[in-house]
């Protein structure tokens, strides 16, 4: 089995958040709300949620979109994501008055809210390089029977499956780019090592979920005592 690799928690610099702002996710992102949807066909209708590691926002915004009676508290720690964060939001601004944005990381991050309805995260798990940060904070801000969808690369059995990964889906992309995805599929953690996680966390009624060839989703409602 390839060993895991641990890559920096933020992406600080301006040249990785620009190109990761201007990457073409369309295949991944466009899937998330429908991936939620089709595991929640009960969702609420209207409902705060947190959005954790939004990056520049393109998933929190998609999400926005297909649930027009849902509020986000969208939480990131790089202030170069959330500058192309604010720059997503000002072309919607309709959508974007139902987004707040909050700097600041997790698990010390004082959030508007005690708890919430729904709990995304996409493409964070695999930045941490203590994982229980996100499982924790699940414990700790969702509401009794709160959503939960986290989506997140998942690492590839070998070095040269990465760099097959990185050629098929970030050719086209900045040399920035293409280096951080191929990193961040060697820092990605496996689906067998996300249900060790929920299990030390007590989160096992969490399924985990491999998504096509290099995606997971870990999804479900919980009740945090």
């Amino acid at each position: 089995m390839l060993r895991r690799v641990p890559e920096p928690e933020l992406m600080r610099a301006a040249a990785q958040a620009r190109a990761y702002a201007h990457a073409d996710f369309e295949s991944a992102h466009s899937a998330y709300p429908r991936l939620f949807a089709q595991r929640f066909p009960n969702a609420p209708a209207r409902a705060r949620v947190l959005d954790l590691g939004c990056g520049p926002c393109d998933v929190t915004l998609r999400f926005a979109r297909a649930y027009p009676g849902w509020r986000f508290d969208a939480v990131d720690g790089s202030a170069a994501m959330l500058r192309y964060a604010r720059i997503a939001l000002a072309r919607e601004p309709e959508v974007a008055r139902r987004i707040r944005l909050i700097r600041g990381r997790v698990p010390a991050v004082r959030l508007p809210a005690r708890a919430y309805d729904v709990i995304l995260a996409s493409s964070f798990l695999h930045h941490l390089h203590d994982p229980q940060v996100l499982w924790q904070t699940i414990r700790r801000c969702g509401r009794a029977g709160a959503c939960v969808f986290i989506a997140d690369l998942r690492r590839p059995t070998s070095r040269a499956r990465a760099r097959v990964l990185t050629r098929r889906y970030a050719a086209g992309e900045p040399t920035v780019l293409q280096r951080d995805f191929f990193n961040s599929l060697l820092a990605a953690f496996t689906p067998d090592e996300v249900r060790a996680q929920l299990r030390a966390a007590g989160l096992t009624v969490l399924k985990v979920e491999p998504i096509g060839n290099r995606h997971l989703i870990v999804f479900g409602r919980v009740q945090v005592t």
